[in-house]
């Protein structure tokens, strides 16, 4: 029996702005959108001594310095990972189109890893502690998160399964079934739940000072709200699932819990003057 509400989906042209060959997409902006305020946010994290314990801070000029070389990370580590994982046959055949990023195609998991080896360089250029920038840039990623899971949506792409619930929507590249938002769903628990934890983290527990936690909950978090998302959003076409369930979003964040865990429990053993 089909739902009595479906909600339409909402008219918005993925492209805000385009003059001449330039177009400004929806898609760019929430990258750059995403990134600007995660770096704020770090130099926030930063500049409040409260957090910290002694002598564990890093330069605001670190921070402001490092947004580049994070940038970097994840747009070549998000290309490359989606690349490698999710179409590589498809790339192989069409090496040029690697580069055409405007045409989509980003994965986390490659922008994440990505962004770990820009962090690792970086720290060591800088002689900075590379935990400490794992948890800076954990706390601030949900914020990226947040704007790139609502450009999906705006975008109709990864499109959640066929649903009755009564806010299915019902995606113009979807086919005339509804389906739940799966986007806004990551965008609520890979953005708004997982920044709250962290914050909650950060502010209240003053983990800042347990030199890994941080970082540790980011990578299990995020792999807890992805595996959970994937329960309602449909794999990749030429993918599918693998071995009967498993997507391959799943599969990648597996080892994200399982080291996020491993972090965490590393660094809650630690004393703070043994972290610093």
């Amino acid at each position: 029996m089909p739902p009595l509400l479906v909600l339409p989906f909402p008219a918005i042209d993925p492209v805000i702005v385009e003059v001449g060959p330039f177009a400004l997409r929806w898609y760019a902006l929430a990258y750059i959108v995403g990134i600007v305020l995660a770096w704020r946010y770090m130099r926030l994290l930063v500049g409040n001594p409260r957090l910290w314990g002694p002598d564990r801070r890093p330069a605001l000029v670190d921070i402001d310095d490092f947004v580049l070389w994070g940038t970097l990370g994840i747009i070549l580590g998000g290309r490359l990972g989606y690349v490698l994982f999710y179409n590589p046959a498809y790339y192989l055949a069409h090496p040029m189109e690697v580069f055409a990023i405007w045409t989509g195609g980003m994965s986390f998991h490659g922008g994440f890893a990505g962004t770990v080896f820009a962090m690792v360089l970086f720290a060591w250029k800088r002689g900075l502690k590379v935990w400490t920038l794992f948890d800076l840039a954990g706390c601030a990623a949900p914020i990226g998160l947040f704007f790139g899971r609502i450009a999906n949506f705006i975008n109709s792409e990864l499109w959640g399964r066929p649903a009755d619930v009564p806010w299915a929507v019902v995606f113009p590249t979807g086919g005339p079934e509804p389906r739940h938002p799966s986007q806004l769903y990551e965008a609520a628990l890979e953005g708004i739940v997982l920044f709250l934890v962290l914050r909650l983290l950060s502010h209240r527990f003053k983990l800042l000072q347990k030199r890994g936690f941080l970082a540790g909950a980011f990578a299990c978090g995020y792999g807890i709200a992805r595996s959970i998302a994937e329960v309602y959003r449909v794999p990749d076409a030429h993918i599918g699932y693998l071995g009967g369930f498993l997507t391959m979003g799943i599969l990648l964040s597996l080892p994200m819990i399982l080291a996020g865990l491993a972090a965490m429990v590393w660094a809650a053993r630690r004393p703070v003057t043994e972290a610093a």
